[in-house]
């Protein structure tokens, strides 16, 4: 069985897999923990997203 990469579409079983899961969402496979990070980064998932902080 061949699953593609989320970002690159290469087989992932030929990599270091990396599957993901949003709550409430299906499993997701990347090659490994680069195609993830570049995944995110276009994607824009980090934005907006922060811990709550304040000064001491």
């Amino acid at each position: 069985m061949s699953t593609p990469c989320v970002y690159c579409e290469s087989t992932v079983e030929r990599h270091d897999p990396v599957y993901a899961r949003e709550e409430g969402s299906e499993e997701r496979a990347f090659c490994n923990y680069a195609c993830l990070a570049a995944y995110i980064d276009d994607e824009g998932l980090t934005t907006g997203t922060c811990c709550e902080w304040s000064p001491a």
